[in-house]
């Protein structure tokens, strides 16, 4: 092949790829659009609201926190409170608010490696760290990631005591985002923790969305949190925050992760409206999470009955009963049709059935995930089944054609 003939199937390839680029990036904004247009939601993702929607959160500020007391500074004021306020429903000694989760794990996990000698963290492949933080604890922080396993389950008992190589943490991720929001049954999780006690680890709970697993492990947050060293929990992921997190834990431990903060630069001079939103929060969001677990249990069994009425070959939703108020939903189409489709119905409805992306795990496969938060309550099964339908018979079409 000539160098011009090289060129330009290089160029073409190229444009092809742009067009494909361009295609996705228009799908999404019009996912958006028909998400801010929709007369009624199933969910709707916080990064879609408007910067005054987002700043209105603040109105109730003054339920949570004295706003006549000075802004706080390097951490004090209401940051500190936030913190007092973490410890306390963990039933940890102290806590401390990170700007970033990245950030606060890296630190909790490099101070757990410096007392225990040991710089291998034992996780699971799906974890955050492994899948989305590019490799930040080897290459930021000096840990070294093992991988207990990566299915798509949670690890057990049997997983971490044949691992053939000592580690100093094993990090336990409650729920487990990337393989559907699992969670362990109370009695797993127990002998997972007792068998990495055995073999002299701390535990660390990746719990950015702890907050919502007290309903299927039965049991409340200061108890299911006392069976780890030290937990992570995020303030945006289920409480509607503007962002941040923490961790709790020993107060040495705390004030040792206080100083690495400061070194990762992660002391910022006002935190103010995180720190706040995190508080309503915690005021707001935090005693509903149950009713919206157990809602998605109903929203999850709709999905499945509307879309066998509809006639489509297979569903899948997972976990088949919801574990926390996050699931997945599987579809036997390919992803882009399904989005297409999925978009189509919205903005001819305005009732916004699906309001996350869809992926590709597979050929002819696509996935979702569904969220059923306080907009997801006025729905019905009824509700849930007519909006498969009108969304079914828009993807037969998408298909057809």
């Amino acid at each position: 092949m000539s160098d011009a003939a090289m060129t330009e199937e290089r160029d073409a390839g190229a444009a092809e790829r742009m067009t494909e680029a361009d295609r996705r990036k228009r799908l999404r904004e019009r996912r958006i659009s028909a998400s801010k247009g929709a007369e009624r939601a199933l969910g709707r993702l916080a990064v879609q609201r408007t910067l005054r929607e987002r700043l209105a959160l603040l109105e109730r500020a003054a339920d949570v926190h004295d706003l006549d007391e000075p802004s706080d500074v390097y951490g004090d004021g209401v940051v500190a409170a936030l913190e007092n306020r973490v410890a306390e429903l963990l039933g940890k000694e102290a806590a401390a608010f990170f700007p970033t989760g990245t950030m606060a794990q890296q630190v909790a996990l490099r101070c757990w490696a410096g007392r225990t000698g040991n710089p291998a963290v034992a996780l699971h492949g799906l974890s955050h760290p492994e899948v989305h933080e590019r490799d930040a604890f080897s290459q930021v922080s000096g840990l070294r990631p093992v991988r207990v396993t990566s299915g798509p389950r949670q690890l057990t008992a049997e997983d971490v005591n044949g691992l053939d190589e000592p580690f100093g943490t094993l990090m336990l991720e409650l729920p487990l985002r990337d393989a559907g929001f699992l969670l362990p049954s109370w009695e797993e999780l127990t002998e997972v923790v007792e068998v990495a006690r055995e073999r002299e680890a701390v535990v660390h709970f990746d719990g950015a969305r702890l907050w919502e697993s007290t309903v299927h492990l039965g049991r409340p947050l200061h108890e299911i949190a006392d069976l780890a060293d030290t937990v992570y929990v995020s303030f945006y992921k289920s409480l509607d925050g503007y962002g941040g997190a923490a961790v709790a834990g020993p107060r040495a431990v705390v004030d040792e992760m206080r100083t690495w903060r400061h070194r990762y630069g992660g002391t910022v001079f006002q935190q103010f409206p995180t720190a706040l939103s995190a508080l309503l929060g915690l005021e707001r969001e935090l005693p509903r999470l149950p009713e919206y677990v157990r809602h998605a249990r109903v929203v999850a069994g709709a999905l499945r009955e509307g879309f066998a009425a509809a006639g489509v070959p297979w569903t899948r939703v997972h976990p088949e009963v919801p574990h926390t108020h996050e699931f997945q939903l599987w579809l036997p189409y390919d992803a882009d049709d399904v989005a297409e489709a999925a978009v189509r119905h919205a903005e001819e409805t305005r009732t916004l059935l699906f309001d996350r992306p869809w992926d590709a795990p597979g050929p002819g496969l696509a996935v979702t995930e569904i969220e059923v938060r306080e907009a997801g309550l006025t729905w019905t099964a009824e509700d849930v089944r007519a909006a498969v339908a009108g969304f079914a018979e828009r993807l037969r079409e998408q298909v057809a054609h």
